[in-house]
């Protein structure tokens, strides 16, 4: 079977964006029709993302959670997109869309670790999208070049509040989870490029 690639043609339904994706060698994501390639992450962006999930508990407070990493994919029906958050964490049960087990619509907390090349549409539109879904709670954001992060906690009135966490001595604490890890945990084994 031949895969189309993303400049084959204009627009794809999402039907036939989830068939090319099975077969695709790469990972691409969905955005109203037209499929974009994702890039490649580094090491320090890998590592970073593994070490959160590998620190998330299955079980807290007798609350189950799912964590995951990479692969699977998010459908924001509102926003017409599938995408790759590198790690979801999801309360309770997972809700698919429709029957396949490869893509999840309700995270309750998302965390992207920020490159060049895509960390200002991970401020501004991604996180648009993110917000329109009713599960969602908190979103991570997280450098990979020097111990900082920002933490969106939404409130009760539909506000979003923000933090930012400094320094390798500082911890994170997750606002609708009972989770903390420090950043020195989270950042482990990465070394940071000399400026």
């Amino acid at each position: 079977m031949t895969i189309a690639t993303p400049t084959e043609k204009a627009y794809y339904t999402p039907e036939e964006y989830l068939e090319l994706e099975k077969n695709s060698p790469t990972k691409n994501e969905y955005f109203n029709g037209e499929i974009i390639p994702k890039a490649g992450g580094t090491t320090n962006h890998n590592q970073i993302a593994g070490n959160f999930y590998r620190a998330f508990p299955l079980s807290i407070n007798n609350r189950d959670y799912y964590t995951y990493i990479n692969d699977v994919k998010l459908w924001i029906e509102d926003c017409g997109i599938y995408t790759y958050p590198d790690l979801m964490i999801i309360e309770d049960q997972p809700a698919y869309q429709s029957d396949n087990t490869t893509v999840v619509t309700n995270p309750k907390v998302i965390v992207e670790v920020l490159s060049d090349s895509t960390k200002n549409y991970d401020h501004t539109d991604k996180f648009r999208a993110y917000r329109s879904l009713a599960s969602f709670q908190e979103y991570i954001l997280i450098s990979q070049s020097s111990y900082y992060l920002e933490q969106f906690s939404k409130q009760n009135n539909e506000e979003w509040l923000f933090k930012s966490i400094e320094g390798e001595n500082n911890i994170l604490s997750l606002t609708t989870i009972d989770f903390s890890i420090p950043l020195g945990n989270l950042y482990q084994r990465i070394v940071f490029a000399n400026g």
